[in-house]
This record gives C-alpha cells, sequence and structure tokens, in this order.
C-alpha cells in the first residue's frame, strides 16, 4: 500500500486527535492547530484525488488487525476523494471568511470549545465519506449533529439557543429512524459492512425473502437522512438555525453539513442497498416529488423574506431540492447531476453567508434590508460575492449553477414521464423566483440609501467595524471563494467528468 492510500485514516485520526488536543491549548494556539490541521486534511485530499486521477484504483482499508465481515473498513475511490477535498477547503475557508464574527459572537471561554466542535465535526464528515461500516456511519452521523448543534449554540443568546434545540430534536428524530433502519438490515443480512450487506440483500431480493423488512428499511432511511438534510417540509428547523449562528457557522452548515448527509443517502443507495433495488423502491419517487416542491417553496418563502441571513436560509432549502430531483429521478445522470450540484451549492453558499456577514459589518451588525442598503459598495469585497454568488444561483452560462441545472434538465429528459415534465417544469419556476429575489438583494446592497446617514450612525458602523474586522483573513477567504466558485464554473466538464468516473467506481 502505498503512503498517500493512508490519506483517509490519517485524516480523520488527526482531526480527531488535534480536537482532542485543542482542549489543553491557549486560545490562539487552539485556532492555530485548527487551521494547520484542516489545512493539512486539505493538502493531503488534494494528494488522494491526484492518485485517483492518474489511474488509482478504489480501494478498502482494514481499520486494525480484525478483518471483514467483523472489522472496520474505509473505502476510498475518486468520489470520495473529490468530496474530501470540498469538505476540507470550504471548511478552511468559511473558518477564515467568519473569523471576525467568532471575535465578537462567542465568549472567550468557547473559543476553544469552538474550535474543537468544528475539529470533530469536519472529522464526522470525512468519516462519512469514507467508512464502509453502516454503523460506524451511524456514529458518526450522532457526532456530526451533536458538534453541528454546538457550533450553533456557541453564539450567546437566547433565540440562538432555541433554534439549536429545535434543530437537534428534528435531527434525533432523522438519527433514530436511520438507527432502526440498521437494526432491520442488521437482522435480517447478519453484515454490517456494506459491501456484505449489498451481496445479502442482492441474494435476498432473488430468492424472494424479507421483501417487506427490507422495503420499510429503505423507507426509514430515505426518510431519516431527509429529514437531517433538510428535504421540504422537515426544513423548518433550518432558517432558524442557519441565520441565527455565526457567519462561519452557517457557511459550514448550510455548505457541508446538509450535504455530508446527502452524500450518505446516496452511498447507501448505491454501496449497501444496490441502485438496481433503489430503482424499483417508491423512495424514490417520494424524494423526487418533494425535491421539486423544495424547489418551488424554498424559493417563495426566500421571495418575501426581509433578512439576508434568513433570505440565504430559505434559498438552502430551495438548493437542495436540486440534489433531491437528481437523486429522486433514480439515473446515474440524474445522480451525477446532484453531486455537481453539492459541489456548486457548497462553494457558493459558503461564500454567500461569509459575504452576508461582511455587509451586516458594513452595516452596524443589522441583517435587515432596510439597513444594509449600499452595504456592496461599502464592503467591496461581499459585494463582489454576491455578484458572483447570484450568477451561479440563478445558473447563468460560465458560472457553476449553470451545470447543475443544464445536467439536471438533460437527465429529466432521458427519464421521461411525469418526472420530465414536473422536473423541468420545477427547475424554470425556480430559476425565476432565485432571480428575482437575489436581484433584489444587490438592487438593496448596492443602491445609495434613501436617507443620509447621521454623523452617529456612522460613526457606530466604523466602531462596529473596527471591533469585528481586526485582520485581513475575512479578505482573503472571500477573494479564495470568488476564485474557486469561478474555477467550478469555467471548468465544469472536468468536474463532472470526476464525478461520473467516481460514480461508476462507486457502486
Amino acid at each position: 500500500m502505498s503512503l498517500v492510500q493512508n490519506v483517509p485514516a490519517f485524516s480523520i485520526l488527526l482531526l480527531m486527535l488535534c480536537g482532542i488536543v485543542c482542549l489543553v491549548l491557549p486560545r490562539r494556539a487552539a485556532r492555530h492547530l485548527a487551521d494547520c490541521a484542516i489545512a493539512l486534511v486539505a493538502a493531503a485530499s488534494v494528494a488522494l484525488l491526484v492518485y485517483f486521477l492518474q489511474g488509482g484504483a478504489a480501494y478498502t482499508y482494514s481499520m486494525g488487525e480484525i478483518g471483514a465481515p467483523f472489522g472496520n473498513e474505509l473505502r476510498a475511490g475518486m468520489l470520495e476523494a473529490a468530496v474530501a477535498t470540498l469538505f476540507s477547503i470550504v471548511t478552511l475557508l468559511s473558518l477564515m471568511g467568519g473569523r471576525a464574527h467568532l471575535r465578537s459572537d462567542i465568549g472567550r471561554l468557547k473559543v476553544n470549545l469552538y474550535y474543537i466542535s468544528t475539529l470533530f465535526l469536519l472529522c464526522s464528515m470525512l468519516a462519512l465519506v469514507y467508512t464502509n461500516d453502516i454503523f460506524t456511519a451511524y456514529v458518526f452521523v450522532e457526532i456530526n449533529t451533536i458538534t453541528a448543534c454546538g457550533i450553533v449554540m456557541s453564539k450567546e443568546d437566547g433565540y440562538t439557543l432555541a433554534a439549536s434545540m429545535r434543530y437537534f430534536i428534528m435531527s434525533l428524530i432523522g438519527s433514530g429512524l436511520f438507527l432502526i433502519s440498521i437494526c432491520i438490515l442488521y437482522a435480517v443480512t447478519g453484515h454490517l459492512l456494506m459491501s456484505n450487506i449489498q451481496e445479502a440483500v442482492a441474494q435476498l431480493y432473488a430468492q424472494g425473502e424479507y421483501r417487506a423488512p427490507l422495503q420499510v428499511a429503505i423507507a426509514l432511511m430515505g426518510v431519516g437522512l431527509s429529514l437531517k438534510s433538510a428535504l421540504w417540509p422537515f426544513s423548518s428547523w433550518l432558517p432558524d438555525a442557519h441565520s441565527s449562528a455565526s457567519a462561519s457557522s452557517s457557511a459550514m452548515l448550510s455548505g457541508l453539513v446538509l450535504k455530508s448527509f446527502i452524500f450518505l443517502m446516496i452511498k447507501i443507495f448505491y454501496r449497501v442497498i444496490g441502485a438496481g433495488i433503489v430503482r424499483t423502491h417508491a423512495v424514490l419517487d417520494l424524494l423526487l416529488v418533494f425535491g421539486i416542491l423544495g424547489m418551488v417553496m424554498g424559493s417563495v418563502n426566500a421571495l418575501f423574506e426581509r433578512d439576508i441571513k434568513r433570505l440565504l436560509a430559505y434559498s438552502s432549502v430551495g438548493q437542495i431540492g436540486y440534489i433531491f430531483c437528481g437523486v429522486g429521478l433514480g439515473t446515474p445522470a440524474g445522480v451525477a447531476a446532484a453531486m455537481v450540484q453539492v459541489a456548486v451549492h457548497a462553494t457558493t453558499k459558503a461564500m454567500l453567508f461569509c459575504a452576508a456577514g461582511g455587509l451586516m459589518d458594513a452595516s452596524g451588525g443589522s441583517k435587515k434590508f432596510r439597513d444594509i442598503e449600499g452595504a456592496g459598495r461599502r464592503d467591496p469585497y461581499a459585494g463582489v460575492a454576491f455578484i458572483v454568488g447570484t450568477l451561479s444561483m440563478i445558473g447563468i452560462p460560465f458560472f457553476g449553477g449553470f451545470i447543475t441545472k443544464l445536467s439536471l434538465v438533460q437527465a429529466a429528459v432521458t427519464v421521461g414521464g411525469w418526472r420530465n415534465l414536473l422536473s423541468i417544469l420545477a427547475i424554470i419556476v425556480s430559476t425565476i423566483l432565485t432571480a428575482i429575489y437575489y436581484i433584489n438583494v444587490l438592487a438593496i446592497i448596492f443602491r445609495a440609501p434613501e436617507t443620509a446617514p447621521t454623523k452617529a450612525s456612522e460613526k457606530l458602523k466604523e466602531e462596529w467595524k473596527k471591533q469585528v474586522r481586526l485582520d485581513t483573513e475575512y479578505e482573503v477567504a472571500i477573494v479564495l471563494f470568488i476564485l474557486l466558485n469561478l474555477a467550478i464554473g469555467l471548468r465544469s466538464d472536468q468536474l463532472m467528468q470526476i464525478i461520473t468516473t467516481g460514480l461508476s467506481m462507486f457502486g
């Protein structure tokens, strides 16, 4: 085994170890250790992706001396390496982009705990990406839930605490349904390793045995992970949790955490149940219908918002609908389009939440539309980021959102029937609504305020800006986010090639 093949285990263990060490370090040291650990994991993930791009084959990595079916395993392929790279880079940029808000939102005694939660959050997401054991996936689903709630409630106010509790309760319901499905699968197959379960399930289906329990298990997995992924109508908790959190937390929650559960669902459908069996199950039709409704309803709710962070949160509900629409189509082209949307939304929405933090800084800390008028002029970095994010979310050519919509339309056309008509109609309606509310935001943040600002209000805004902006990390993060978004849009053919090749290695 070559050195680069140790990256999956190295990444998970390094983040876990650094999270423990951060507990006893001074605040500044904990911050630097967290940044260095995440940057190192991102570099290692890039190296693993290059290994697969150069022709490396997918492989399994045994944790410990006990082999299958009792031992724990990791599995790495091109798709896993690409998703791990995406998660690591976006996590690092999200921390950099919202660092100033962490200073003002989080008490001094909670700084170490925040970085511990962030490290364990990324650790859990990478474990969900790489694990080949379904019960290990459940363990890290729970770690993901706890740490995600931790980074939300780290902001010290009552509204955030209430939003965190709603998020926690809804997530636990989803985790419970997922655990029940695992118990059913273990009861009928006797295995926990994904590849072994897939073989047993295929054999049981061929023999016509345990059809009803397997149908129930598939349904519970789909519903449980959909609830955790904020699929409409299970998304009522999302606007409060994402809008009330600090900028870095909102960026990671909306950009990454939801995607880790979606990736786990795709992995289960492909590597645990089997794509052929899942296509015969009604769960795909449910995911498609709710995904289509989410595309429209998320956009409608965003249209009537007058709070920029809640608008971005409702926008995430709509964009998550695109992903489930692709998954619900049940074809390789649909899943590939869904994975493209995972990459596009992770980078774009994280950038928009960080930029929203910059607009708030330039507006005395307010999130209301009436207070952020002209903020794009006062903070040109945030203004440019919002322009790039808007063009991507609408789906303008040469930006990432365009390839998502084009791929979904192409996948829907090949399916035919009612799925074809509903999917294309929802994409058109959602795109129009998205254009309306994002262009409205651009008009607000770039127009001059109707009333001239008083000296007192200007002084307040300047003092607020000095309080939360102490270095250039925010500007660097925004520039890197913009470049990353442009790279995805301009090199979308390479992104699609990585995803399609990775999916062919996935099953």
